[in-house]
């Protein structure tokens, strides 16, 4: 079973297998994780995402790349759904959970480190975002043995605990 754990900092810089990133359909890079990721990881991350995915990726999937030269070995990149933008179906977020511990196991990636997908930019809420991740890290049928969920600030650390310890 998968133990899914918090941590406070950059997803780019976690020392683990494989780092989730929070992608746009284009996989082009962005802002926010996904911007992070890529400039963490360098120009090697774009090259795979053109090179593996020239179509991109739907909403609610996940593929992966080489981490270029971040201390993971991959990114497991997913597309989360846009809220801000009336896609609220939440299957689709839970989806990136799932489909990122699928492509994980695929990889043979034991650690993995996951943003908080779609609530950022993409205005899903919060609290509901935290159910969605952990409710479906910890139910999803893995290999992976950490599911690490990283905060960038102090409120949503404190919030994914509360959720983990609740």
């Amino acid at each position: 079973m998968v133990e899914v754990t918090v941590v406070r900092g950059d997803i780019s810089a976690q020392e683990v297998d494989a780092v989730v990133n929070a992608a746009n359909r284009a996989m082009r890079g962005g802002a926010g994780v996904d911007g992070a990721i890529h400039r963490a990881g360098g120009p090697a991350v774009l090259e795979d995402c053109r090179r593996r995915f020239p179509e991109g990726l739907a909403t609610g999937d996940a593929g992966w790349t080489t981490a270029g030269q971040m201390r993971a070995q991959w990114v497991i990149h997913v597309v989360g759904p846009n809220y801000g933008r009336g896609e609220r179906d939440r299957s689709l977020l839970t989806s990136c959970y799932s489909r990122a511990l699928e492509v994980a196991d695929e990889l043979g990636a034991r650690t993995v480190a996951f943003p908080l997908v779609s609530a950022g930019a993409y205005a899903w809420p919060k609290d509901d975002a935290i159910a969605a991740a952990v409710d479906t890290l910890r139910s999803a049928p893995t290999s992976v043995t950490e599911a690490r969920l990283v905060a960038f600030d102090q409120a949503t650390y404190d919030a994914i605990k509360a959720a983990l310890d609740g």
